[in-house]
């Protein structure tokens, strides 16, 4: 039963993108169910086999390694002001966003992760039916994050069409920075975060050429990045160092904000209706999380977590579930960890919106303009990922 639940949930997100596409009739079904067959494909390489157990610990391995030399900076800074056996979160999970960006930003000096966001992006073209641009423009966000991929493509983003421009911006919202995927390897199991961060890949594609079909043409798709200013090393690296502590204090004050906010709703409406604003919210999420294929036992505090991402951010979502008073099954934990690994939330509107304007103006308008749009599309891929993963656990 669970098999035809997830199968009709594919559906019916396939349905709900279908509704808001541009151009129904140049839908281009085949790479669709290629990219549908590749994401299962790949959920079961990486959770079911033992080759996939493997790559899982050693992408997990190698972040704990960079956690634990983030956290000799920070001792030095910070020791003592810690009491005996606590773990504050600020020191813990958003400091060593400063060292991860860090290495980032050698890897980009060095040449490597351009290399890479080519490579791959070139691959992933002949498999998703778009254009260099649109699968550079994915990995690259993975890679360096939502706001950054876009001064990497400075040169082209005036000669941009709007079609082409949405599926950048989706492609945006849809993945998250690896800078921050160590901060969500101390919340969630890393197997799930890995999973999320391949299947949102292919995800992004499939929702983006149903919601906004065109066609490339080849002699337009020329791929120009746009490097950093000449710099040396050492400020290179104190660029990506202060950037990093940036990223860290601004998840920092957002997260104040909304957990804030969050707890004073909640009590409000607790005093008004006898219920929380995070339970009203699960029911009206909890459809959302039954066709993902979590049990109806489950959906409603499933979908205030949903909820609670969309509204916010991720990391408040991630906090709550695995700090909450939850009974999740492994089934469900897994779900909605893949659901909540993506920047699919309000918040991400005005960041790629501010990013893009600064950039070009008009084209940032362009972006605001589809905003609502963008951030309908990355909850889909992200409730698609979720499905995908709920045929294999």
């Amino acid at each position: 039963m669970q098999y035809v639940i997830s199968f009709l949930g594919i559906l019916v997100v396939l349905f709900l993108a279908w509704l808001a596409s541009s151009n129904r009739k140049e839908i281009k079904f085949i790479p669709i169910i290629t990219m549908i067959i590749i994401q299962i494909l790949l959920s079961l390489l990486l959770l079911n086999t033992e080759f996939g157990l493997i790559i899982i610990k050693g992408i997990a391995a190698v972040f704990n390694k960079l956690l634990e030399y983030a956290s000799e900076g920070i001792t030095f800074v910070f020791g003592g002001i810690a009491n005996e056996g606590e773990a504050p979160f600020f020191l813990t999970v958003l400091l060593p966003i400063v060292f991860i960006s860090a290495l980032i930003g050698i890897l980009q000096h060095l040449k490597i992760l351009p290399f890479l966001m080519k490579g791959i992006g070139l691959l992933l073209s002949k498999v998703n039916g778009m254009g260099k641009l649109e699968s550079y423009n994915a990995v690259a966000s993975l890679m360096v994050g939502q706001s950054e991929v876009f001064i990497t493509l400075k040169k082209q983003l005036g000669m941009l069409s709007n079609q082409r421009l949405y599926t950048l911006c989706a492609s945006a919202m849809s993945t998250v920075s690896m800078s921050i995927v160590g901060a969500y390897m101390t919340m969630l199991e890393p197997k799930y975060i890995v999973t999320a961060l391949v299947l949102n890949l292919f995800g992004g594609f499939i929702i983006a050429t149903i919601i906004n079909p065109y066609e490339v043409d080849p002699s337009e798709d020329i791929l120009e990045i746009q490097g950093q200013e000449k710099q040396s090393f050492f400020e290179m690296l104190g660029e990506y160092i202060l950037d990093g502590f940036k990223v860290a204090i601004i998840v920092g004050a957002m997260l104040i904000g909304f957990i804030a906010l969050m707890a004073g709703f909640n009590h409000v409406f607790e005093l008004l209706f006898n219920v929380s604003f995070q339970t009203i919210l699960g029911y009206l999420f909890a459809p959302i999380a039954f066709i993902m294929g979590i049990p109806f036992s489950e959906a409603v505090s499933a979908g205030s977590i949903m909820a609670t991402k969309l509204l916010t951010n991720e990391f408040v979502a991630m906090l709550d579930l695995s700090g909450g008073n939850y009974h999740f099954s492994e089934r469900t934990m897994g779900i909605l960890s893949v659901f909540l690994v993506s920047f699919a939330n309000f918040s991400s509107i005005g960041i790629i919106v501010g990013a893009v304007k600064s950039l070009n103006e008009k084209q940032g308008n362009s972006v605001a303009r589809f905003g609502l749009k963008l951030l309908y599309g990355a909850t889909l891929v992200s409730i698609l990922s979720g499905i995908i993963v709920s045929f294999v656990i």
